[in-house]
């Protein structure tokens, strides 16, 4: 660990998670579930591509048996944006008031859903809520309506997480809103709902889980931090015990599925064992916190130019999160090495323990990214997606604006140090 343990460290961390209900058919209970709290008025949020395999309208119906009166908006936008949210939270507006939403979808709903949440309890616009520098970071001032969320993606993790993610169009920057209020409720996970899932968007969405889970383990230490005051305390709080546990898990699940899971989406244990890899990392990450390769996929997902991955929308170009995060992921984790060896190789061991461990130590995780990558087609580096030499000064600005990000990886990073991950990502083999 290269950060210098200050006089007074941290001794206490915290621990945080939304009430969780898991397995095939898990998704029937949700009125049930939302009539326990006197619910009558319900939002289903979701995209128009979810709203197509008719899985939002049939968790909607279920509901009128509790009594409660659903209605299904499909407008959420894939990769969401300031404008996207806009709308979703215009509409809940007109339509409502709301006694609670369900979120039906990726990180892309669920983060819409947060979003429409947030604004429709409190006053306000996004940019009074968006993290500083971009926005003014203020925290709500009321409580939210009950939120459950309903992944349909097996990687983003929403469901567990106090954080929504969007584009701010106007700057060309990722950035987010976060605060523990953000948090959902419940999180139904059904993997039944996953089988409709391209092979492209179980790739790219499980690259998410897998760096939620090596950026969780591999971040700065709770107890390297200076001692907080209560009121200081924040959802990212570093390692510590609890997420180490669910990151490891999430590792042995993932070397044991993920390939099979791209390669035959119809296969049960292999969509069960992603499913229950993403909740696992959710609940390590939305604690310990992300840190290099998640401030850079910020950027890289921002500035896209015109790069349409396989399997999602193609009427606009996208780099979508989980294969941004992945793109610099290799260089990264060469860059942090040495702050926690054991602990990179530790990882390394569950993400590929068939691999024989290379001579040179540092090369033994990046090298275990760099074959998965390659066997379930990601990009080969920045350069797949379009970018070049002389996209690196945009790409470290936007990546030095996410200091919550980088402030839990575990060692500092400066903008010479992003450059270079950057440049080395521009092709990875």
């Amino acid at each position: 660990m290269s950060s210098t343990v200050p006089a007074r460290a941290e001794s206490v961390f915290t621990y945080g998670a939304p009430a969780l209900k898991f397995g095939p058919g898990a998704s029937d209970e949700i009125g049930f579930d939302l009539s326990q709290h006197g619910v009558r008025r319900v939002l289903v949020i979701t995209d128009a591509g979810v709203a197509a395999t008719g899985a939002p309208h049939r968790i909607a119906e279920r509901m009128t048996a509790f009594g409660i009166e659903a209605q299904v908006f499909d407008g959420a936008h894939v990769e969401p944006t300031d404008v996207s949210l806009r709308e979703a939270v215009d509409h809940a507006r007109a339509s409502g008031p709301w006694d609670a939403f369900v979120a039906v979808g990726g990180g892309s709903s669920i983060d819409t859903a947060k979003a429409v949440n947030l604004l429709s309890t409190n006053p306000g616009t996004l940019m009074d809520y968006i993290n500083a520098p971009v926005g003014r970071a203020l925290a709500p001032e009321n409580p939210l309506k009950p939120l459950v969320a309903v992944p349909t993606t097996t990687g983003t993790g929403s469901e567990s997480t106090t954080i929504c993610v969007l584009d701010v169009l106007e700057l060309k920057v990722k950035t987010g809103i976060s605060h523990a209020r953000l948090r959902p409720t419940l999180a139904v996970i059904d993997p039944d709902l996953t089988f409709t899932l391209p092979a492209g968007v179980t790739a790219a969405s499980g690259m998410d889980i897998l760096c939620h889970a090596l950026e969780s383990y591999t971040a700065r230490p709770y107890d390297t931090y200076p001692r907080k005051h209560p009121e200081q305390r924040v959802p990212y709080c570093g390692a510590n015990p609890i997420s180490d546990a669910w990151s490891e898990r999430a590792l042995h699940l993932l070397a044991r599925s993920f390939r099979t899971a791209v390669r035959d989406g119809d296969d049960p244990e292999a969509r069960s064992e992603m499913a229950l890899a993403a909740t696992f990392a959710g609940l390590g990450f939305g604690n310990a916190g992300v840190h290099i390769p998640h401030a850079n996929a910020y950027p890289i997902a921002g500035r896209v130019k015109d790069f349409h991955p396989t399997g999602y929308p193609a009427h606009e170009p996208m780099v979508p999160h989980g294969m941004a995060v992945s793109l610099t992921a290799p260089e990264a984790f060469r860059f942090t090495f040495r702050a926690q060896p054991e602990r990179h190789l530790r990882a390394a061991e569950l993400l590929a323990p068939e691999m024989e461990r290379p001579a040179d130590a540092a090369e033994y995780l990046p090298t275990a990214i760099q074959r998965l990558m390659r066997d379930i087609g990601m990009p080969d580096g920045i350069g797949g997606v379009g970018y070049d030499k002389g996209d690196i000064p945009a790409l470290v600005d936007g990546a030095m604006k996410q200091q919550r990000l980088l402030a839990t990886a575990p060692r500092e990073v400066t903008e010479d140090d992003l450059a270079g991950i950057f440049d080395r990502s521009l092709s990875l083999w």
